[in-house]
């Protein structure tokens, strides 16, 4: 994984709007994505440019029309490194205050 161009392309809320679309109907065009962007398709483009470098997009030619998917791997490896560890943290301080809530840790 490329971490820094993953965080780059995750860093443009456009981008983020672009993965949320591909998100709730896999498989647009260009165009079906541009219907709900407030920007130029150049700009459309080359935001998925840089959404496809990060390999969060890829393409697929069907007919004269390209398909956008949204790659969820790179997302679960960025989860993987660097959002689990510190979920499981978090995780185990409320099973502690939890516990001492209850009165387990009391007698």
């Amino acid at each position: 994984m490329d971490a820094d161009n993953v965080f780059k392309a995750l860093g443009d809320p456009t981008r983020r709007k672009l993965l949320d679309l591909l998100y709730e109907k896999n498989g647009q065009t260009l165009s079906q994505l541009c219907e709900h962007l407030d920007i130029a398709r150049q700009s459309t483009t080359q935001h998925l440019g840089i959404l496809e470098a990060a390999n969060l997009v890829s393409t697929v030619w069907r007919g004269r029309e390209k398909l956008h998917f949204i790659n969820p791997v790179p997302l679960h490896e960025v989860y993987e490194r660097w959002v689990r560890k510190f979920e499981q943290q978090r995780l185990s301080l409320l099973h502690d205050l939890k516990k001492e809530l209850e009165g387990e840790n009391n007698e």
